[in-house]
């Protein structure tokens, strides 16, 4: 299975324990994996054939923008599921979602929520 990575993707959003994050929000960062076959894109050069890395990132942004979840786990998984739901295409996506600067005292690093889910053959 071939392996699509769609890096750095980074959106202001409202999601967070806190009140003050949902009010605010904060910055967002998103990472993901991509499993499908891509041998037949190889083969024809048509996007039609693949899947268009746009409408992935648009539809991240989207989310991140409007959602108000008050765990990063579940937008995580909100992405996760959005995308194997848009794409007949993709059957396993990964998806890491970080926080890089969490509104934690005295804390300088980044929170990061990493998932992987599989498409169900139903």
């Amino acid at each position: 299975m071939d392996c699509i990575h769609l890096t750095g993707i980074r959106c202001y959003g409202y999601t967070g324990y806190l009140q003050e994050e949902q009010v605010l929000g904060q910055w967002f960062e998103v990472d993901l994996r991509l499993w499908l076959d891509i041998s037949k894109a190889a083969k024809t050069d048509a996007i039609e054939d693949t899947i268009d890395y746009r409408s992935v990132i648009s539809l991240v942004q989207d989310l991140v923008k409007t959602s108000k979840f008050s765990l990063v786990e579940r937008l995580a998984t909100t992405i996760a599921d959005s995308i194997l739901a848009s794409s007949d295409r993709v059957v396993q996506v990964q998806v890491v979602l970080s926080k890089p600067a969490a509104p934690i005292p005295d804390f300088g690093g980044k929170i990061s929520i990493e998932l992987t889910r599989t498409k169900c053959n139903t």
